[in-house]
This record gives structure tokens, sequence and C-alpha cells, in this order.
């Protein structure tokens, strides 16, 4: 156990009104997590969290706890917050590694869950652990959707996300790879099939468009679309980066880690939208960052800048 964990978790004032807790999304309860913590009681305290939130193992990682959790520790107000994503992450991972589940008494019904996302992950879960026959419907080769193809591997171990493929595989579920609904197979071909109830989670694929001349060009690529194989895209040595979200950090890093020399993030605003944390990683990693600038046009050289006007344009 990391020294540093257990320091942070020390440090916890316990607040009768948790602050942090209002700020989380999903409503985990960090007070009792972190006093589960202190007194080494692992297992429950790995059991609170995942009852709440299955997926935070995930969340843990890739969270922007700056502006949620930790962003709203009383300790920030005068100092340093707790580190609470340190803390879910240990307790977190350990419980993912240790915890066993069991195939529960089959209940006679059956549920198609299409996409293999972390929606569709927890969906066949929940089902699965109430004795619903369960198959998962993904178009992709293996399961966890933007989560494994959008996400790198140095911000999200793809050994977690097969983690919950196991869990899945234990409860019973199965799982149809490259089989995407709405092609050969339709919905009602899954009720004609004889399964009562389909769960429809296909995620956030499609690309965000800036809807100025020039991003259908052949050296433009969206960040979605890099991110899920950008060992077959050709950057080039000079990286211009629209956006200044976590995908936007990611897609930075990833370039340099690709070999770019020069890689610039463009920001509309003053405004970053990615947390703190991915900004500095991006920056430690060589990005540049330049804020206040609009892109009104794409060309073979690359973003046309100009200063945004009152109205905002889509980034």
């Amino acid at each position: 156990m990391a020294l540093h964990i257990v320091e942070e978790a020390e440090r916890c004032l316990n607040c009768k009104k948790p602050l942090c807790q209002k700020g989380c999304p999903v409503g985990t309860a960090i007070p009792l997590v972190i006093q589960l913590f202190r007194e080494r009681r692992m297992d429950e305290a790995g059991a609170v969290l995942f009852q709440n939130n299955p997926m935070s193992a995930v969340c843990s990682l890739i969270c922007n706890h700056g502006a949620q959790c930790e962003g709203h520790c009383v300790r920030g107000r005068k100092g340093t917050p707790i580190h609470f994503s340190a803390i879910e992450n240990y307790v977190s991972s350990t419980y993912l590694e240790r915890a066993r589940f069991e195939k529960p008494q089959p209940t006679g019904k059956r549920a198609a869950v299409i996409g293999g996302g972390p929606a569709g992950i927890v969906a066949a879960m929940r089902l699965a652990q109430m004795g619903v026959a369960v198959t998962i419907f993904d178009q992709n080769p293996r399961l966890g959707g933007v989560m494994r193809y959008g996400i790198p591997e140095y911000r999200l171990p793809k050994r977690v996300l097969d983690r919950y493929q196991e869990i899945l595989e234990t409860l019973g579920v199965k799982i149809r790879h490259n089989t995407a609904i709405g092609s050969s197979l339709t919905i009602p071909d899954l009720f004609r099939d004889g399964y009562d109830t389909v769960f429809v989670g296909t995620g956030t694929w499609r690309a965000q468009t800036l809807g100025v001349s020039g991003e259908a060009g052949g050296n433009v690529l969206f960040g979605l679309d890099y991110l899920m194989s950008p060992e077959t895209a050709e950057i080039g040595e000079r990286v211009a980066v629209i956006g200044a979200g976590n995908t936007a950090m990611d897609v930075a890093r990833t370039a340099i880690r690709q070999g770019a020399n020069e890689v610039t993030l463009y920001a509309r605003s003053k405004h970053i939208s990615a947390s703190s944390d991915e900004l500095e990683y991006a920056l430690l990693d060589g990005a540049e960052l330049v804020q206040g600038k609009a892109i009104c046009e794409i060309n073979e050289e690359g973003p046309c800048l100009r200063r945004p006007s009152s109205t905002r344009m889509t980034v």
C-alpha cells in the first residue's frame, strides 16, 4: 500500500456535510470509503464503491477530479485537497482483483445489450446479477467502447477493461463481438428471437465537427478517429490540435509519442475544459497551448486563426 495514499486518507476531515460527495456526479460515499480504508476494511470499502458505481476503477483514472470531488474538498480552500482519486483507484482496483462473482439462479428472462461500452457493461452486469440471461452485441472485437478505443493506454490500462469482461463471463453473459445491430441484425430480430428486453448503449462514436471549410481535407483527422488507431495515421512532424478538452490532450500526447516534434493546442477562449492534470501532463510532454484563437478555416498548411467573436464556434 503506497504510503502517500494512507497519508491522504488521514488528512480527511470526515465532514458532516461532505461537499466532495456532492461534487461527485454519481454521489460516491467518499467519507465512508475513506473511513473504511483507514480501518483497513478494504473489501467493504471496495464493495461500497462497486455497488454505487461498477466503473469506479475506470472513473478513478479518467474523471475530472479537479472539477468534481477534489474540486469541492474543504481542504482545498486553504491548501491541497484530499486526492481521493488515488485512494479510489487503489481500493476499487484491489476489489476488482479480489472479488469473486457467482452466476445467480436464472429467472428465465433474456436481455440483449447493444453496445459494449461503459453503459452496456454496467447494464449487462446488473441484469446478470439479477439472474437475467444477457447477450452483449458489440461492433468491436474487444469490449470497452470508447474507453478501450478512444482513451490511450497510459491513461487507462486495457487490463482494467479485460477484468470487466472476465467478470461478465463469470456471470454467464454471452458476448457477440464484431456484430453491429442495425445492419444484418435489427432490434425486431432480437425480439423475434426471444429477448424480453433490449438495452441500447451505442456510445459517443460520432466526432464533433467544427463546421468550417477544409475539415474534409486529407490532412485533417477527427480526434476520436485518430485515437482509435494512431499507429495507422501519418501525422508528420508538426501537428495542430483544435480544442482544449481531455480528448485534445490525449491527441496531443499521443502525437508526441508517435514522434511529432511540434504539437500545438488551439483553444478559442481562456477557458480550458480539460482537467488541470491532463493539461499539465500535455504541457510537460512538450505540447504548446495557444488561447483566444478560433479556427475559421483549415487549409493544406494547417488551421487559419482569428480571434473569437461574440458568436461562439463549436470546437
